[in-house]
């Protein structure tokens, strides 16, 4: 089977954890302190504002309580989301409001998201789709203009930029995700960035419990006498990180670069060989300045046949799918937004594999049999 999402973790990593297991330190620790540095320094912001938490899911919900949203509030979000974005909104008793999105990038707009902003609404997510950075720039602007938060769900574009800044810089909140379909990840995990000095150290807080610091270290040094004294400011959870999942983050971050090269090549790759087809539409190239971490390679076609194609290469081993199912659709929300390019875009878009492990023959073998089951439902549905 050509799988969709592989990660690529190997002798590196498993030496790694091999020395948290020696340390016999395996929660927060120093090893947690560096990774959260270095993702921080990877996204060009400060590291007081970033913190590693167990999943980005966590980070979504912990969002939702530093914006303080309830009921009567709305949070705009593009229809085509991962779940937990409309799930965790939802939570609060906050109504999340769908927006449409391009059909062929898959990314919202400013006039997307302007179309649905009310008096009640008190902050945008936006999505980077499959990795291609979105109309961040503006949205930002927007958001400022309006008073009004916003938070970058940068869970694909670990490695995105817009003129050389990092997706994930632009908001006043952002999450990243690094489970094992991610493009680096720690099986599990996640990383929160609050840009505000202030709701960050309340971030910092709500993870570990509302205590002020983390772990017995960290209070024995501020009060050496009674270290086991514990200053707790508010309710909070367990959501931080620990060093064993930290130590492969920190490998997978310095192999960043070269997995982005590999799935840029495997892109490149597909985009030569589905040239010729015009059945066959291939994603939007970045816009001068941007730059993609291709997590998705999504192709879009006639929505007649779509879903036949995609059996047609799941019975050749061959393993595709559909992100993110639109959230209007479902009855849980009760929305009732007409989306129509949410809704062309959902009936059209297949994504094809596309992980750094993948060899140039199993794209090759993925490009032909696409290929030759579009050619073959194409004739069909024309008989």
């Amino acid at each position: 089977m050509i799988h969709m999402f592989q990660p690529s973790v190997g002798t590196e990593e498993l030496a790694a954890v091999g020395e948290v297991f020696e340390s016999s330190w395996l929660g927060y620790g120093r090893r947690t302190k560096a990774f959260e540095q270095e993702f921080a320094d990877h996204i060009g912001v400060p590291a007081e504002g970033m913190l590693f938490v167990n999943s980005a899911t966590s980070a979504l919900g912990l969002t939702m309580e530093l914006l303080e949203l309830g009921p009567g509030d709305e949070m705009v979000l593009p229809s085509v989301s991962f779940v937990a974005n409309a799930n965790t909104v939802a939570a609060t008793g906050a109504r999340p409001v769908f927006c449409d999105v391009d059909p062929h990038t898959l990314n919202a707009s400013v006039a997307d998201i302007e179309a649905v902003l009310t008096p009640r609404t008190k902050a945008v997510t936006l999505l980077h789709y499959g990795g291609l950075p979105g109309d961040v720039v503006a949205v930002a602007e927007l958001c400022r203009e309006r008073g009004i938060t916003l938070v970058e769900d940068a869970a694909c574009s670990v490695g995105s930029r817009v003129d050389g800044r990092a997706c994930g810089s632009f908001g006043d909140i952002s999450v990243w995700s690094f489970d094992s379909r991610k493009i680096i990840t720690t099986g599990d995990g996640g990383m929160i960035y609050v840009r505000d000095p202030e709701l960050a150290r309340r971030a910092h807080r709500l993870a570990y419990h509302g205590m002020q610091d983390r772990g017995a270290f960290a209070a024995m040094s501020n009060n050496p006498q009674r270290w086991w004294d514990q200053e707790i400011h508010e309710i909070g959870r367990r959501l931080i990180g620990n060093d064993l999942t930290a130590a492969i983050g920190r490998i997978q971050l310095r192999r960043l670069p070269s997995f982005i090269q590999r799935r840029g090549e495997i892109a490149e790759t597909y985009d030569r060989l589905l040239a010729p087809y015009p059945g066959i539409r291939r994603p939007p190239q970045p816009p001068e300045g941007h730059v993609s971490t291709n997590y998705f390679y999504w192709v879009q076609l006639d929505p007649r046949i779509r879903d036949d194609v995609a059996g047609d290469l799941l019975q050749r081993d061959i393993y595709t799918t559909f992100r993110y199912p639109p959230l209007h659709r479902a009855p849980l929300y009760g929305s009732d937004a007409v989306l129509p390019g949410t809704d062309q875009a959902a009936a059209a878009t297949l994504l094809l594999p596309l992980h750094q492990a993948l060899t140039d023959e199993e794209a090759q073998r993925v490009a032909d049999e696409l290929i030759a089951s579009v050619e073959k439902r194409t004739l069909r549905q024309a008989a």
